[in-house]
């Protein structure tokens, strides 16, 4: 609808004349209409819904590891490029092709770290990741990724929410669009972040676009006050916030019965929800609950803010009800610009911070029997080169460039394939050859796992109808369970 509230008095003006034409066929006709909007204009916007057709997966979480890991160090093992390490790039592979911080002929980069085969499928990983290795067979990883990007807010953008550009709906708003909530005490849509920075697409990332605003992220916090604003202030109890609510419920209503704007009906929700959230959200935040076993193995500290924190509060989460957590984690832009961003132990430090907690919530999914019912997906925004970055060649460090063309994901849960690879690179990690997977193939085969065909989950906005996925994406049958 592209103006709601005009579509609205419209409408009015229409049951009005009908009305007054008496037992006619108009005002059957308008009664049956009137029947099935008071189906569709439920009270609440996030009230559970039906999706297209049964599926495992109920709930996502969503690990996003900010600036994009390298994952010629971490999944895709080349021996080749190992071999030809410090050569000069072959001109067929980087000739016309652009990147951010290389000129000229660089210099070919094998990976630093070991790599083994684990579990029963001989899924090869990384000596950085070994916490994840004892999880290889729940895990199916994507190698022949691609997308148009290579600049960290587009490219993370088009992840989210199918456009480079900001303004549009992110994923876990389409999904929450979709499903609604099974706990209308809890946002459907929970974003936390690590590593104090913010996404590079900023708060677009987790944003509802032009869906209403209900259905956008709720960022909380693993330190201090989960939900900043949400308590009430100085002088302000709760019964009398519960009177303010109801007074401020009853204008709201008359204005939605005038002009009929979808946003109104949002902030009576989001009014409510609000008040619920001041016992439901610190309840379910309060990690202190847990065993000291179970802070153990996530590598989790009660008033910290970390990866850590943030996993074990996502299991939470997706234990109580919540329908999509995102986690974003900054700190994986490996230039090589410093010790931090080298791909030796630079990358086996920031490492350390995610294996042991992402493990964890693998295997305490799986303990609870939530495994099945949830999708994880864990990746970056692209790949990275795989030669040296053009400002850090001659340095003591060593870095690569951002990287459009191929790079890894993977996912485990909610009716994956576990134990599987997909699609392969060339030997030297420059160009996919097999199966190729852009972001709208990925995203159209997150929405099939969550039950729905993605060109039909759809919202009409100025003049045309939208979707996650744009005009493309095919679902990727040989992931699925």
């Amino acid at each position: 609808m592209e103006k709601p509230f005009q579509e609205h008095l419209l409408n009015r003006t229409r049951r009005n004349f009908l009305a007054n034409t008496g037992l006619s066929l108009g005002a059957v006709a308008l009664a049956d209409l009137q029947a099935t909007n008071r189906v569709e204009a439920s009270d609440n916007p996030l009230a559970p819904k039906v999706a297209h057709f049964p599926r495992k997966a109920k709930r996502v979480i969503y690990l996003h590891m900010t600036g994009s890991p390298p994952n010629l160090d971490l999944y895709d093992y080349k021996p080749k490029l190992i071999e030809l390490d410090g050569q000069e790039a072959p001109a067929s592979f980087i000739q016309g092709k652009e990147f951010a911080f290389t000129t000229g002929t660089p210099k070919l980069l094998g990976t630093r770290h070991q790599f083994e085969k684990c579990g029963q499928s001989g899924l090869q990983l990384s000596d950085c990741l070994p916490h994840l290795k004892k999880h290889a067979d729940e895990m199916c990883i994507v190698h022949s990724m691609h997308t148009e990007q290579f600049n960290h807010a587009p490219a993370e953008l088009l992840i989210y929410t199918g456009s480079p550009r900001s303004g549009r709906p992110s994923f876990g708003s389409w999904l929450t669009y979709g499903l609604g909530s099974e706990n209308e005490n809890l946002p459907a849509f929970v974003v936390l972040i690590s590593s104090g920075v913010q996404p590079n697409g900023g708060k677009s990332s987790f944003g509802s676009g032009f869906l209403p605003s209900v259905y956008q992220g709720v960022q909380c916090r693993s330190q201090g006050e989960p939900v900043l604003y949400v308590s009430d202030p100085p002088g302000i109890d709760r019964q009398l916030r519960r009177k303010s609510l109801d007074t401020l419920g009853e204008l709201n209503a008359l204005q939605a019965k005038e002009f009929g704007h979808p946003e109104t009906m949002t902030r009576i929700s989001q009014y409510e929800l609000a008040y619920r959230m001041q016992t439901s959200v610190p309840e379910v935040m309060d990690i202190t609950k847990e065993s000291a076993e179970t802070l153990e193995a996530y590598g989790a500290k009660p008033g910290a803010s970390s990866l850590a924190n943030n996993c074990l509060l996502a299991r939470r989460l997706v234990e109580s009800g919540v329908r999509y957590v995102q986690l974003f984690d900054w700190g994986w832009d490996f230039h090589g610009t410093g010790p931090n961003e080298d791909i030796r132990d630079g990358l086996t430090k920031k490492c350390e911070t995610m294996d042991k907690p992402v493990a964890a919530l693998i295997g305490d999914l799986k303990q609870r029997g939530l495994l099945d019912e949830t999708l994880i997906i864990w990746g970056g925004e692209f790949g990275r080169t795989p030669f040296r970055e053009g400002r850090t060649a001659n340095g003591a460090q060593l870095g690569r460039d951002h990287y459009p063309d191929c790079f890894s994901m993977w996912m485990a849960g909610g009716g994956v394939k576990g134990g599987t690879e997909y699609g392969q690179t060339d030997e030297l990690g420059f160009s996919v050859i097999e199966n190729p997977v852009h972001v709208h193939d990925l995203q159209a085969t997150w929405m099939y796992l969550m039950g729905f065909d993605h060109t039909k989950l759809t919202y009409r906005f100025q003049g045309r109808d939208y979707r996650l996925t744009d005009v493309h994406g095919n679902v990727l049958f040989p992931l699925i369970a």
